[in-house]
């Protein structure tokens, strides 16, 4: 009988993608994850993910931010921020959320994720501590990024929310400045089912004496909103006008108009307070855009004859401005196929769908 030996590297790879799937589907069932079962999951406080956190010496403490709220564009902004950043010399630390086919999407250091042993090693740790309460997937998710970023000496982190911004597990941190990309009606089983009440959550993230940067695209009921918050907690207030992107850029969406908006009011911020961001950085950050963060989905193209684009939108604010975008590019029949988690209002998205289209559901 003859034995077939794999080489020792390859036994171990196998070994660790094994343990790292079983690690990230334990997380899935083990703990509430909004994407599982809904609403259910978000924890309208702040206490337990303060508890995760001092369990790891509140790596939070030692690190600078930049936090990112909206209901749409606040990952498109998180990642150009954090791609230009990156071509400017600094050490930069990303969360976003959620990933698209690896878990470790949620968390890179310089466009590099997270490895699957830190991952491993960090559930095990979570599922060896003496808690008195059951943290959810988005509060081990964050601390592990806290961990990962301290660990891995960044100079600034830009961290994108969760769910609205108050009670978001992300809102333990003191950032250095806060941004508000849009704010339009999403989650209204958690967030409120108004303008005003969703733009309060958001407006969470403002914190005393650190200024807060909004697109001027914003509804004025959200604006007035987010003025009066910024009024009390003395914050300078900057509102961002649609700009256009360098010439070389992958965007084929006119909505990252505001987007790039509102990087630029940042990026000339952080010049102001010392950071050393040229022009050329910033080009280069938008061309390096994928490479630097992952970022992707935003009606990316990925096939051409036929065209197949591919687009994260997921509320009806968001998916208008997404066909907006598409129907000038058509040419012949509309194939759209749409999938969603169970608490989107199916009603006003399919209002803004085109009704001349073949759809899969």
């Amino acid at each position: 009988m003859v034995h077939h030996w794999q080489p020792y590297s390859t036994l171990y790879a196998s070994m660790l993608n094994n343990s790292y799937k079983s690690t990230v589907e334990w997380l899935f069932t083990q703990f509430p994850s909004y994407q599982v079962i809904g609403s259910k999951a978000y924890k309208p406080t702040l206490d337990n993910v303060l508890k995760l956190s001092e369990q790891f010496g509140y790596p939070e403490k030692s690190l600078k931010f930049i936090h990112v709220a909206g209901s749409n564009g606040k990952g498109s902004v998180s990642s150009m921020l954090a791609s230009i950043l990156k071509e400017s010399g600094v050490r930069v630390g990303l969360f976003t959320s959620p990933h698209i086919r690896d878990f470790r999407e949620r968390i890179r250091t310089n466009g590099e994720m997270i490895s699957e042993e830190e991952v491993i090693d960090f559930v095990e740790r979570v599922k060896n501590l003496n808690l008195d309460f059951s943290p959810s997937f988005f509060e081990i998710t964050f601390v592990l990024a806290l961990l990962h970023f301290k660990n891995q000496n960044v100079d600034i982190c830009v961290i994108e929310t969760g769910l609205g911004g108050r009670l978001d597990a992300t809102n333990i941190i003191d950032p250095i400045c806060s941004i508000i990309t849009s704010i339009s009606l999403e989650h209204t089983q958690i967030l409120g089912d108004t303008i005003e009440q969703i733009a309060f959550e958001k407006a969470g993230i403002i914190k005393q004496n650190r200024p807060i940067f909004v697109s001027s695209v914003l509804l004025p009921e959200a604006n007035e909103v987010i003025q009066k918050r910024a009024e009390l907690l003395n914050s300078e207030l900057s509102i961002a006008s649609p700009i256009d992107l360098p010439e070389t850029h992958q965007f084929s969406a006119d909505y990252q108009r505001a987007n790039f908006g509102l990087v630029r009011s940042v990026i000339d911020h952080l010049c102001a307070i010392g950071y050393d961001i040229t022009n050329e950085n910033i080009k280069t950050g938008i061309i390096h855009l994928s490479q630097n963060s992952g970022f992707r989905g935003r009606m990316q193209l990925v096939q051409e004859r036929p065209n197949v684009y591919l687009d994260v939108s997921h509320n009806p604010d968001g998916i208008e401005k997404t066909i907006l975008s598409l129907m000038p590019k058509v040419d012949g029949r509309l194939l759209i196929i749409y999938g969603s988690s169970n608490d989107k209002d199916l009603t006003s998205i399919a209002s803004v769908l085109p009704k001349e289209a073949i759809y899969l559901f």
